[in-house]
């Protein structure tokens, strides 16, 4: 079996093309700038949680996430 490195930028996926959309199942965690951020559901609106450099509280939409790359693995 042959081993295929993806990587997750603004919607485009190296690899394959069916987990180029983020997870959309509560408490996934994906990364994004040396960070891990959590989804969480409120009031019926998924955001993603983690923090930033400093240890502050980060919430992020999809669209922020998207542009701003993610991964499944820590990069």
């Amino acid at each position: 079996m042959t081993s295929v490195e993806t990587t997750h930028r603004d919607g485009i996926t190296d690899g394959d093309d069916d987990a180029a959309e983020l997870p959309t199942t509560p408490c996934s965690v994906v990364w994004s700038g040396g960070h891990s951020f959590v989804l969480e559901g409120v009031g019926g609106r998924a955001r993603w949680a983690g923090v930033d450099d400093r240890g502050r509280a980060r919430f992020l939409t999809d669209a922020e996430m998207r542009r701003r790359g993610w991964s499944h693995d820590r990069r």
